[in-house]
């Protein structure tokens, strides 16, 4: 039975601000559906709860993203303990990685975290992102890396990817995958979009062969660095209306 099947919705269960955590949570999880960003069952995008516990939400194992639903998202502690009562349960993959970011992060309240084509094609390249497009210029001030180490099952791997994430916003993740951080779902989400088009970008361009392409001049990158790269935060929040009014329209839902 779905979590969003008649008399399963949390809405009037839990507080107003866990429900709108949760609305914008299962947003985050149609909306990379319906870019076609999904990995099946796989990747995660996880919210925090507000309130002091730092508990936060994260997909039920096993549900396709264009099915997840504000009640059937998962709360959790940081340590992975399931602390509301659920059917479902969690990816531990997911948990560590993202409970590395939230316990670290006060203002990682969302973090998506994807497995793209595009995405984990610039990570398996050992310039990363180059400064090829518009939409890298914008990003690479705010982009870490971090090194592949297996399959994110170690809790010990945590410590060093808040290392390696720092203070920034974006990152890829070696051999692995795209993330972004938010103190919104929106900056999260305009985070990844960005990342995944200038990785997308990217790729069309080395097709071409990496000695037929066209580094940005430094001085436009410089101009970059000290401009337009420091204002994605404020532009989220104009576009995220209107990503809700998509979701309406494709996938609704969501905020079930």
């Amino acid at each position: 039975m779905m979590a969003d099947d008649a008399g399963t919705s949390l809405k009037g269960r839990v507080s107003a601000e866990e429900w709108d955590a949760r609305v914008d949570c299962a947003a985050l999880y149609r909306l990379v559906a319906l870019h076609g960003w999904d990995d099946m069952i796989f990747t995660h995008i996880s919210m925090r709860v507000p309130g002091p516990e730092h508990h936060f939400l994260i997909n039920p194992y096993g549900m396709f993203f264009e099915e997840i639903t504000a009640s059937s998202l998962v709360k959790v502690d940081l340590e992975g303990n399931i602390v509301a009562p659920t059917p479902y349960y969690i990816n531990p993959a997911g948990f560590t990685i993202h409970s590395a970011i939230h316990a670290a992060r006060e203002d990682a309240l969302c973090v998506i975290h994807l497995h793209t084509d595009a995405g984990v094609g610039v990570a398996a390249q050992k310039e990363g992102l180059l400064p090829l497009t518009q939409n890298a210029l914008l990003l690479i001030p705010n982009l870490a890396y971090h090194g592949y180490e297996g399959v994110a099952l170690n809790l010990d791997e945590r410590e060093r990817l808040v290392k390696d994430i720092g203070d920034k916003k974006l990152m890829l993740l070696r051999n692995h995958g795209t993330l972004a951080v938010g103190s919104t779902a929106a900056e999260a989400f305009l985070g990844i979009f960005f990342l995944e088009r200038a990785c997308a970008q990217q790729v069309n361009a080395l097709s071409a062969g990496r000695e037929n392409v066209l580094i940005a001049p430094e001085a436009a990158q410089e101009e970059t660095r000290n401009g337009p790269a420091k204002g994605l935060g404020m532009v989220s929040g104009l576009a995220w209306p209107g990503l809700k009014r998509k979701l309406d329209r494709h996938l609704p839902g969501y905020d079930t």
